[in-house]
């Protein structure tokens, strides 16, 4: 696999974007992602050779159904035991708790487009690092860096965003949130749809927890999801070694699954 900045960013010739446009680095992987996996459909016989190139990363539906048809051929996952079931769910018990509450509080480095996510990351951990540093009896300094920095409305309440519950939440900001025992600052950025957060944890509420029976179907999805995710990472890798890709960093990428 070969990568390059100076030329447009490429899969076997195949231009994702152009100069003009506004695409993340994450964007942009994913445009990578979705055309190798368009590209085997085509090579595969499940979708015409002549479908039209994807627009602005959005691709015909002919080539979004071929590629479900590939997935369901190519990956093969096997059904997770009862013993899985019940040593993921012994493990993740918290994350299944039922009104678990939080009192949060937050700033917000947002990913727009055009936005310069290196140079993103830098403030946000910067900022991490500062709140974390403060002395407790000291300045709040965490409620001046909302107020200064956060591109969230709470920025005008120090960050607060009150007691919040699963559903009140991105799913992806609930899992690095909920289910844990941490209180205070978090030592890691939190990523989620919106971007980079900075959080304080300030109390928690533990939920009531359910019986293994009363969550089985949950547990098993939660374990389809990560063999699936595992899977199309693999699958992907084979076909990035074989492909000529240009301009674009897979190997960075956070998440495989084509959006």
């Amino acid at each position: 696999m070969n990568t390059s900045t100076s030329v447009l960013p490429q899969v076997n010739g195949v231009v994702l974007s152009y100069p003009q446009e506004s695409v993340t680095t994450e964007e942009l992987r994913q445009r990578a992602c979705a055309e190798l996996l368009r590209q085997a459909a085509i090579q595969s016989g499940l979708l015409a050779a002549d479908d039209p190139l994807p627009l602005g990363g959005a691709m015909t539906e002919a080539a979004s159904a071929a590629i479900e048809t590939l997935l369901d051929r190519e990956l093969h996952l096997p059904e997770p035991s009862e013993e899985a079931l019940r040593r993921h769910h012994a493990a993740q018990r918290g994350r299944f708790a039922v009104g678990e509450r939080t009192l949060l509080r937050h700033v917000l480095f947002a990913v727009t487009p055009g936005v310069d996510v290196n140079a993103l990351r830098q403030r946000a951990e910067a900022c991490l690092l500062d709140v974390r540093c403060a002395s407790p009896s000291g300045e709040d300094r965490f409620a001046a860096a909302a107020a200064a920095t956060s591109n969230c409305p709470s920025g005008d309440e120090g960050g607060a965003l009150g007691w919040l519950t699963t559903a009140d939440c991105a799913p992806e900001f609930a899992r690095e949130i909920f289910g844990k025992p941490e209180v205070g600052v978090l030592p890691r950025l939190v990523h989620s749809r919106f971007g980079l957060h900075v959080v304080e944890v300030l109390a928690r509420e533990p939920g009531l927890d359910p019986a293994f029976e009363t969550v089985k179907s949950a547990v098993a999805q939660g374990l389809r999801q990560q063999a699936f995710a595992t899977a199309l990472r693999q699958y992907l890798q084979l076909l990035a070694g074989a492909a000529t890709v240009m301009g674009v960093d897979l190997e960075a990428a956070q998440s495989p699954l084509v959006q």
